[in-house]
Formats: C-alpha cells, sequence, structure tokens
C-alpha cells in the first residue's frame, strides 16, 4: 500500500483522522489488475484507491461511484493546485 498521502495536495498524515483511502469504482483495466495479483500471490495498493487529506476526503467520497479517472478529474477542478 502507499502511504497515507493527499493524491490532491500532498499532504502526508498518520492519523485516520486527517483523512482516509476511498475506494472508487472498478475499471476494467482494474480488474485485469485484480486477477495477476490473485494469481501471482500478490499484493500492492490497489490502482482504483487513493489517499485524500481530512479538507479533501468527502468530497473524494461524494465521487466514489465514478472511476478514479473521472473522480481525479471533478476534483482537480474544483480543488486546482496552488
Amino acid at each position: 500500500m502507499k502511504p497515507p498521502m493527499c493524491a490532491l495536495c500532498y499532504k502526508e498524515f498518520l492519523d485516520t483522522d486527517e483523512g482516509g483511502l476511498v475506494y472508487f469504482e472498478k475499471r476494467s483495466s482494474d480488474e485485469r489488475w485484480i486477477s495477476v495479483m490473485k494469481e501471482e500471490g500478490m499484493q500492492g495498493h490497489p490502482p482504483f484507491a487513493e489517499w485524500f487529506c481530512a479538507e479533501h476526503y468527502e468530497a473524494a467520497i461524494e465521487l466514489k461511484k465514478l472511476t478514479i479517472d473521472e473522480a481525479m478529474n471533478i476534483l482537480k477542478e474544483k480543488y486546482p493546485m496552488k
């Protein structure tokens, strides 16, 4: 798994009170990733999950029914880099 660092602002955090991991809808490529990981007996950070700090977590949760690509496009537009 990736260490907790917000996918939008890159803030690092350790406590779940400071943010959380959001799992988005799986794309076909994510299903293939899951199959390969199972077949090879491997583990890793899912490509359809991302960490968000407390400031961005709720907005990300609201988009969890979208794919990560769709959600990140919306979030990046809503929270542009400063």
